[in-house]
Protein backbone atom coordinates (compact mmCIF):
# COMPACT_ATOMS: atom_id res chain seq x y z
CA UNK A 1 0.00 0.00 0.00
CA UNK A 2 2.94 2.89 0.62
CA UNK A 3 4.52 1.81 -2.72
CA UNK A 4 1.20 2.93 -4.72
CA UNK A 5 0.69 5.81 -2.73
CA UNK A 6 4.51 6.42 -3.50
CA UNK A 7 3.98 5.81 -6.91
CA UNK A 8 0.85 7.73 -7.02
CA UNK A 9 2.21 10.61 -5.08
CA UNK A 10 5.48 10.72 -7.62
CA UNK A 11 3.22 10.27 -10.67
CA UNK A 12 0.84 13.79 -9.37
CA UNK A 13 4.17 15.67 -9.08
CA UNK A 14 5.49 14.75 -12.01
CA UNK A 15 2.77 15.25 -14.13
CA UNK A 16 2.13 19.00 -12.43
CA UNK A 17 5.45 20.28 -13.36
CA UNK A 18 5.39 23.69 -15.22
CA UNK A 19 7.25 24.41 -18.52
CA UNK A 20 8.26 27.66 -19.24
CA UNK A 21 5.46 28.42 -21.53
CA UNK A 22 2.85 27.88 -18.87
CA UNK A 23 3.65 31.45 -17.07
CA UNK A 24 2.45 33.07 -20.27
CA UNK A 25 -0.44 30.65 -20.87
CA UNK A 26 -1.62 31.04 -17.09
CA UNK A 27 -1.81 34.48 -17.07
CA UNK A 28 0.60 35.02 -14.61
CA UNK A 29 1.20 38.87 -15.67
CA UNK A 30 -0.50 40.67 -12.89
CA UNK A 31 -0.64 40.66 -9.27
CA UNK A 32 -3.41 39.10 -7.02
CA UNK A 33 -3.75 42.33 -5.27
CA UNK A 34 -6.61 42.30 -1.90
CA UNK A 35 -9.40 44.50 -3.36
CA UNK A 36 -12.25 45.42 -0.68
CA UNK A 37 -13.93 48.25 -1.90
CA UNK A 38 -17.89 49.19 -1.06
CA UNK A 39 -19.38 51.97 -3.54
CA UNK A 40 -22.85 53.77 -3.35
CA UNK A 41 -24.84 53.80 -6.68
CA UNK A 42 -26.10 57.26 -4.99
CA UNK A 43 -23.29 58.86 -5.59
CA UNK A 44 -23.06 61.14 -8.53
CA UNK A 45 -19.81 59.16 -9.48
CA UNK A 46 -21.42 56.06 -9.55
CA UNK A 47 -25.08 56.94 -10.87
CA UNK A 48 -24.64 55.55 -14.23
CA UNK A 49 -24.02 52.24 -13.27
CA UNK A 50 -27.90 52.57 -13.00
CA UNK A 51 -28.47 51.83 -16.45
CA UNK A 52 -27.74 48.37 -18.42
CA UNK A 53 -24.16 48.20 -20.30
CA UNK A 54 -22.74 51.61 -18.40
CA UNK A 55 -18.99 51.36 -16.51
CA UNK A 56 -17.31 53.42 -13.79
CA UNK A 57 -13.53 53.27 -14.03
CA UNK A 58 -12.79 53.49 -9.94
CA UNK A 59 -8.74 54.39 -9.56
CA UNK A 60 -6.21 52.94 -7.01
CA UNK A 61 -7.81 49.51 -6.69
CA UNK A 62 -6.40 46.54 -7.84
CA UNK A 63 -2.79 46.33 -10.65
CA UNK A 64 -4.43 49.64 -12.58
CA UNK A 65 -7.37 50.53 -10.88
CA UNK A 66 -11.06 48.53 -11.52
CA UNK A 67 -14.04 49.10 -14.28
CA UNK A 68 -17.23 48.08 -12.98
CA UNK A 69 -19.91 47.11 -15.53
CA UNK A 70 -23.93 47.29 -15.33
CA UNK A 71 -24.65 43.73 -17.28
CA UNK A 72 -28.42 44.18 -17.11
CA UNK A 73 -29.24 43.96 -13.27
CA UNK A 74 -25.94 42.47 -12.43
CA UNK A 75 -22.34 43.87 -12.36
CA UNK A 76 -19.23 42.66 -13.38
CA UNK A 77 -15.60 43.91 -11.84
CA UNK A 78 -12.37 43.54 -14.08
CA UNK A 79 -8.70 44.97 -13.38
CA UNK A 80 -8.03 47.77 -15.77
CA UNK A 81 -4.06 46.10 -16.41
CA UNK A 82 -4.01 43.69 -19.80
CA UNK A 83 -3.87 40.81 -18.46
CA UNK A 84 -1.75 39.07 -21.40
CA UNK A 85 1.02 41.90 -21.61
CA UNK A 86 3.58 42.51 -18.90
CA UNK A 87 2.14 45.57 -16.50
CA UNK A 88 3.91 48.47 -17.98
CA UNK A 89 2.43 52.52 -18.50
CA UNK A 90 1.00 51.26 -21.83
CA UNK A 91 -0.72 48.20 -20.38
CA UNK A 92 -3.76 50.10 -18.51
CA UNK A 93 -6.92 49.48 -20.20
CA UNK A 94 -8.99 52.67 -21.86
CA UNK A 95 -12.62 51.79 -21.81
CA UNK A 96 -14.89 53.34 -25.05
CA UNK A 97 -18.41 52.04 -24.05
CA UNK A 98 -18.27 48.05 -23.41
CA UNK A 99 -14.58 48.03 -24.93
CA UNK A 100 -11.27 48.58 -22.85
CA UNK A 101 -8.20 48.50 -25.28
CA UNK A 102 -4.34 48.04 -24.33
CA UNK A 103 -2.19 51.18 -25.29
CA UNK A 104 0.62 48.65 -25.85
CA UNK A 105 1.43 48.34 -29.51
CA UNK A 106 -0.58 45.00 -29.53
CA UNK A 107 -3.79 47.17 -29.01
CA UNK A 108 -5.10 44.05 -27.07
CA UNK A 109 -9.00 44.59 -26.65
CA UNK A 110 -11.57 43.35 -24.30
CA UNK A 111 -15.81 42.98 -23.52
CA UNK A 112 -16.62 44.43 -20.37
CA UNK A 113 -19.61 42.25 -20.60
CA UNK A 114 -17.94 38.88 -20.85
CA UNK A 115 -14.13 39.64 -19.73
CA UNK A 116 -13.22 38.21 -23.01
CA UNK A 117 -10.91 39.28 -25.71
CA UNK A 118 -12.39 40.83 -29.11
CA UNK A 119 -10.76 40.16 -32.72
CA UNK A 120 -7.74 38.38 -31.68
CA UNK A 121 -7.88 34.96 -29.39
CA UNK A 122 -5.73 35.67 -26.23
CA UNK A 123 -4.76 33.18 -23.63
CA UNK A 124 -6.18 35.28 -20.77
CA UNK A 125 -9.46 37.47 -19.99
CA UNK A 126 -9.64 39.70 -18.05
CA UNK A 127 -9.40 39.42 -14.13
CA UNK A 128 -12.14 39.79 -12.64
CA UNK A 129 -13.36 40.71 -8.93
CA UNK A 130 -16.44 39.36 -7.11
CA UNK A 131 -19.43 41.85 -7.02
CA UNK A 132 -21.76 41.84 -4.01
CA UNK A 133 -24.91 44.09 -4.50
CA UNK A 134 -26.48 45.00 -1.25
CA UNK A 135 -29.53 47.58 -2.57
CA UNK A 136 -27.87 50.57 -3.79
CA UNK A 137 -24.35 49.41 -2.77
CA UNK A 138 -21.98 47.03 -4.56
CA UNK A 139 -19.07 45.57 -3.03
CA UNK A 140 -15.71 44.20 -5.21
CA UNK A 141 -13.81 41.91 -3.21
CA UNK A 142 -11.61 38.95 -4.32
Amino acid sequence: MKKLIFVLSLLLLTTCKKSDDDSVNNCNFLINVGVNRTISLNLPQYSQLQFTTNSVYIANEGNAGIYVTNVGGNFRAYDAADPNHIPDTCSFLTANGTIVTCGCPEENQYNLLTGFAEGAQLPCALQEYRVTANGSELTITN
